[in-house]
């Protein structure tokens, strides 16, 4: 299972990537996805159910769903802002989520309204410290 470093992680498994770098002082964009332990407890997703370009999110909102053979899940914004980019691949590709989590299965780019907020995600360590001992 991987955990890149550089990224950032909420508790409900989701990854982000501050603008093009990886450095939280960098750049008003991030990058969202979900991790590779999500993909994981997922299986075969089937599906993804993304927000367009320009819906605006608080941290928290559900702001899409994820669809698995397994089960239905929400995604999460970890952060406040708007969203100015989709990944319209998955719609045809959702595998993409199982496959790359990190790299063709990213699902937005976001505006971010309050950098302070990137304070409150997790390292990749504190990340994989959440998660449970048997991985």
């Amino acid at each position: 299972m991987k955990f890149p470093e550089g990224l950032l992680y909420t508790e409900s498994h989701e990854w982000v990537k501050v603008g093009d770098s990886t450095l939280r002082d960098e750049g008003s964009q991030v990058t969202i996805g979900l991790t590779d332990y999500a993909q994981s407890q997922l299986k075969d997703v089937v599906y993804v159910d993304i927000p367009e370009v320009g819906a605006e999110f608080k941290k928290g909102d559900s702001m899409g769903v994820v669809e698995s053979v397994k089960t239905v899940a929400d995604i999460y914004s970890p952060i406040t802002g708007k969203v100015v980019d989709v990944n319209f691949t998955l719609k045809d590709h959702p595998q993409f989520v199982n496959e790359d989590p990190f790299g063709k299965g990213w699902l937005v780019k976001m505006e971010i309204q309050d950098r302070e907020e990137l304070k409150g995600l997790l390292s990749a360590k504190d990340y994989r410290g959440s998660l449970p001992e048997e991985l």
